[in-house]
């Protein structure tokens, strides 16, 4: 992958809606030319990042040693270290040990939680030889990092997702990864298969993606934690945009949400064949997804945006069936939660 117009190239093999991949690919452009933006709420940056796309195969070594890590340590940094959110990590988080190791880097995955739709893995990436991990004077903020390969795959629906790294001592010999995966199939059992290829930086003075570190790191883990979330909706109707829209389902956990819904309707791409998003598709994507407003009420009366969260459409049979769904920025206890709403249709979330 030699420059920024090849790794949007590479994302199109993703298992995107096209409204998404345009969105992703108008994103990784910004980011060449611009900080990404900071959660304030956590102590450190993340930057944003998409596992694209590889063609090239080669198998290294696998394998985990010494304790494993404890899923409270590795997670309370990047989602909360409250007691109730303590207490949501120590019985859904599970620990993972497995790791693999090629040119120099140990790619670790730690650990892992999620519910039946959606998971989050910590993954961490250590130089062997002690030495910084990003080059000297450098920090996330100024290197725009990108991890190919086709990330962590354990599930046969649709899936979407997103990664971002975080450095905790920037002058340390490691930094985390965090990928977060949704899928409209059960996922939280399973054999996830890792597979991440050479660790990339874009270069705002020459203006391309470089090589920061080589390496092709390969390996399987067992997928196997709790899934706490509760349920509801089913057969609630809203119109909008000239659609008529059926709620098949809810699911909402303290690790994030996942509506289904099904328009009336059945939803018909252009099918340009340039590679491109066609005008026209892309206002049919909002229709069906983005324009499908979900807000997330906490007790404390804070309301959380998710319309804008990734999914898929299923044409057929004179319908669009629709799911979408994402992983939250943080742990938010059940207790914690109000209501969701979608379409304007208000539910009350009981912990219960």
């Amino acid at each position: 992958m030699s420059n920024l117009s090849e790794y949007k190239q590479s994302m199109e093999t993703l298992r995107f809606t096209p409204e998404q991949r345009a969105r992703l690919a108008a994103e990784a452009a910004k980011a060449a030319s611009r900080q990404a933006a900071r959660r304030t709420r956590r102590p450190f940056g993340k930057m944003a990042v998409i596992a694209a796309a590889a063609a090239v195969m080669l198998a290294v070594g696998a394998g985990a040693a010494g304790v494993l890590p404890s899923p409270i340590d590795v997670f309370t940094p990047l989602f909360g270290g409250s007691v109730a959110q303590t207490e949501v990590i120590d019985k859904i988080g599970h620990p993972i040990g497995a790791s693999a190791t090629d040119n120099g880097i140990t790619l670790s995955a730690d650990a892992i939680m999620g519910d039946e739709y959606n998971a989050v893995i910590v993954y961490t990436l250590a130089r062997e030889d002690g030495e910084r991990f990003l080059p000297e004077g450098k920090g996330l903020d100024e290197t725009y990092l990108m991890m190919g390969g086709f990330g962590s795959s354990w599930v046969k629906g649709g899936t979407h997702g997103t990664s971002w790294f975080v450095d905790q001592d920037p002058e340390d010999n490691m930094i985390q990864m965090v990928e977060t995966v949704s899928s409209d199939a059960p996922m939280s059992h399973g054999t996830a298969a890792v597979d991440f290829q050479d660790l990339r930086y874009w270069d705002h003075e020459t203006e391309r993606d470089e090589l920061l570190y080589e390496g092709r790191w390969k390996f399987r883990f067992e997928v196997n934690y709790e899934d706490c979330s509760v349920r509801m909706g089913g057969g609630e109707t809203f119109s909008q945009d000239g659609l008529v829209f059926t709620i098949d389902g809810i699911s909402v956990s303290p690790v994030a949400v996942k509506v289904n819904y099904t328009a009336d309707t059945e939803v018909v791409w252009s099918n340009s064949g340039s590679g491109r998003q066609a005008p026209e598709d892309a206002r049919q994507s909002q229709r069906y997804l983005e324009n499908v407003e979900i807000l997330l009420t906490k007790a404390d009366g804070t309301v959380i945006d998710l319309s804008t969260s990734g999914g898929s459409l299923r044409p057929g049979n004179g319908v669009t069936v629709c799911s979408k769904g994402q992983v939250l920025e943080e742990i938010i206890p059940l207790e914690e939660l109000a209501s969701i709403s979608v379409g304007g249709i208000v539910f009350p979330i009981s912990a219960e």
